[in-house]
């Protein structure tokens, strides 16, 4: 989920705005969760996060209880995201480039791979593609998006692309379905110093390419009901802010670099989606309280926020927004519409820049 999440919010007592479908997978979401969290702010006022003092940032002790109550793994990275590269190895060089450092018992208990289009070579004429996915573990379809792209249609570029994909560059918040790290910080606004783990490892590969200026970059995502019902209450708890509740975006949605947007290369990646789930519609010209600039896009300044679409200096950048929850689609449609959201790109860069 892209929203920014930067500045305190006013807390105010009126009914919150329909925030989240209550649809059954959204339920199946929020279970998933610590069962100790906040429950859906469906009064008048948003509830405290059960961790911390209101309006005081957590201490170390606190972040650390915040671990230790999201600590039970609820699901597993070996066998949903690993058991699923190793029969990419035919096809692709799958390699290690890290292991994040979560467990003292077992340093490589969460082992980071990336995979490349064989004979990856920056000087070889081709363009340079990066796909990311899992940068927040709990947008599931950003994981198993790319690894499907991976399964069913990577191959289609191979002849015009060098295409590097990091599947899962969150395994820890994978398994706990968690949108922070193991030390309560978001990886995805970690990419300006590389301070997380997640970005450290993800930035040494991607600069272990030897890339001079990479072609194009995809980053996938999902905005989920339980941004709103945990995780924008656990930030407000963590940092000493109030918040007020908000909108989770009914749809599928892009984000782009407000420094250099591609409009057209948006517009097409939507148009490309639609036809494999709906689109967000606005609220007040707005989505997660950015302005629209073209139906279901809007823009962020990646790179100030410390993104991971920052990690490149890509021409071509575009953060996908899958929206799971919704009683619309299927897990199926999820990871078919980052998939397409891919192929879209990858297509577009092809044909504007005449490869």
């Amino acid at each position: 989920a892209m929203r920014a999440l930067a500045a305190p919010l006013t807390r105010v007592l009126a009914p919150p705005t329909r925030a989240y479908s209550r649809g059954a997978r959204g339920r199946a979401r929020i279970a998933a969760m610590n069962t100790t969290k906040t429950p859906p702010h469906d009064g008048d006022v948003e509830p405290w996060y059960p961790i911390g003092t209101p309006g005081v940032p957590w201490t170390k002790a606190q972040r650390e209880e915040w671990r230790a109550s999201v600590e039970a793994p609820k699901r597993s990275y070996a066998d949903e995201v690993l058991a699923k590269l190793e029969p990419l190895k035919s096809r692709y060089d799958v390699f290690k480039y890290g292991a994040l450092p979560y467990d003292a018992d077992d340093p490589e208990r969460y082992p980071l791979f990336a995979v490349r289009t064989r004979g990856f070579d920056p000087s070889n004429g081709k363009p340079c593609v990066l796909v990311t996915g899992g940068v927040h573990g709990y947008e599931t379809s950003g994981v198993q998006g790319a690894i499907r792209f991976l399964e069913t249609r990577c191959e289609d570029f191979v002849d015009d692309f060098n295409v590097l994909v990091a599947p899962c560059v969150s395994p820890w918040g994978y398994e706990r379905v968690q949108r922070w790290n193991a030390l309560a910080v978001d990886p995805n606004r970690s990419f300006a110093d590389r301070h997380a783990d997640e970005s450290k490892f993800l930035g040494a590969v991607v600069d272990a390419q030897g890339v001079g200026t990479w072609m194009v970059h995809v980053d996938l995502h999902e905005t989920t009901d339980t941004d709103e019902t945990e995780f924008r209450p656990a930030k407000a708890a963590r940092d000493g802010e109030y918040i007020a509740p908000d909108v989770i975006p009914d749809g599928f949605y892009t984000v782009g670099n407000s420094e250099d947007p591609k409009p057209d290369f948006q517009r097409e990646i939507i148009a490309a989606v639609s036809e494999v789930t709906h689109i967000a519609p606005s609220v007040d010209g707005k989505i997660i309280g950015e302005p629209v600039t073209q139906p279901g896009v809007i823009n962020y300044p990646v790179r100030a926020l410390g993104l991971c679409a920052s990690v490149t200096n890509a021409e071509y950048v575009t953060t996908t927004e899958v929206y799971p929850d919704s009683p619309k689609c299927t897990d199926d449609q999820c990871n078919d519409a980052q998939v397409a959201a891919v192929v879209a790109a990858l297509t577009h860069v092809k044909r504007v820049e005449k490869i």
